[in-house]
């Protein structure tokens, strides 16, 4: 059986920078406060003994969080700067769109539609300045809300929002073989046809 503590890994790792706030924290994993302080300290510890891990507890303001420990810093500093100069992948691009069409949305909103994880190419997003976190959503755990940036419609050489094409206006020359479609490569849609966009709710 699965340790309370691999639980705790676990939720915290789904979070990504959001995390989780404790009282949430007591209510997925059944325990109470002191438990749960006592868990993550030794969740703390075994992450600080490994040599091996590159990770750590975080815990602010009632808040906990699995971040990167700073022993590696440099290595994931080099990684984003080293991301900035590529161009952005099928997922990255996936998740680029669904926030384009949906915003604003959460990062559990952009997972259950994806149906994975997308903490890191999130990050992505964030670091090339495509999109932004822009308020909190009024649920429990008040995740951070993401939208497009600027930079975003200046990437894609988009006047506004409602330049972004309407997916059923796309034509089947428009569809790959694995069903999918190029949301940045059609433009031009009048200003009147924003309001036909979807948005989160």
């Amino acid at each position: 059986m699965v340790s309370k503590i691999a639980q705790l890994e676990a939720l915290l790792y789904l979070a990504g920078d959001n995390g989780i706030e404790s009282e949430n924290l007591c209510e997925l994993l059944h325990v109470e406060q002191s438990a749960l302080g006592e868990m993550a300290t030794k969740l703390t510890s075994q992450l600080k003994a490994n040599v091996d891990s590159g990770l750590q507890v975080l815990h602010v303001n009632h808040n906990y969080k699995l971040t990167t420990r700073p022993e590696v810093s440099k290595t994931v500093t080099s990684f984003f700067q080293r991301d900035l100069t590529k161009t952005l992948s099928q997922s990255a691009l996936e998740i680029l769109a669904i926030i384009a069409y949906k915003q604003p949305i959460t990062r559990i909103e952009v997972d259950q539609i994806r149906g994975v994880n997308s903490s890191s190419a999130l990050q992505t997003l964030i670091w090339r300045g495509l999109i932004k976190v822009q308020g909190k959503k009024d649920v429990a755990g008040h995740p951070n809300l993401y939208v497009t940036s600027d930079y975003f419609l200046q990437y894609f050489g988009y006047q506004s929002l409602a330049d972004l094409p309407l997916i059923e206006d796309f034509e089947v020359n428009e569809i790959n073989a694995d069903g999918e479609i190029d949301l940045f490569t059609t433009k031009g849609q009048a200003d009147k046809n924003l309001a036909k966009l979807p948005k989160g709710e």
